[in-house]
């Protein structure tokens, strides 16, 4: 009999085999058989770059590089801005959460550079 693996996201064994994929009871989190028999607990972490080519990791410092406008708001953040200790994103198109000025916002990495 196999040991069903613990959930990628929850951590936790509460976990059902359905046909092709275990689904987790405590957080409905849902992955691929084949996935947990190779070894792979979840997803690879995601590698982020910014425009320059440097890999960005969760803490690290970063500057805009150009003036951005804010979708659904009448701000725009200016070129040159420095963003502290920012958060690496491990889905959607938006790499990097952070706060600029008070605001919590997504950006993309290509318009990051490394401070």
């Amino acid at each position: 009999m196999t040991a069903k693996p613990t959930c990628p996201v929850c951590s936790l064994e509460d976990v059902v085999a359905v046909r092709d994929h275990y689904e987790c009871v405590t957080c409905g989190h849902e992955w691929p058989i084949e996935s947990a028999a190779s070894g792979d607990e979840g997803d690879a972490p995601r590698v982020v770059k910014d425009a320059h080519g440097n890999v960005l990791v969760t803490g690290d410092d970063v500057i805009l590089i150009k003036d951005l406008k804010l979708k659904g708001s009448s701000t725009t953040l200016k070129g040159g801005t420095k963003v502290k200790r920012i958060r690496i994103v491990a889905e959607g198109d938006h790499e990097v959460d952070c706060k600029v000025d008070g605001m919590s916002v997504m950006l993309k990495a290509c318009f990051l550079k490394k401070a």
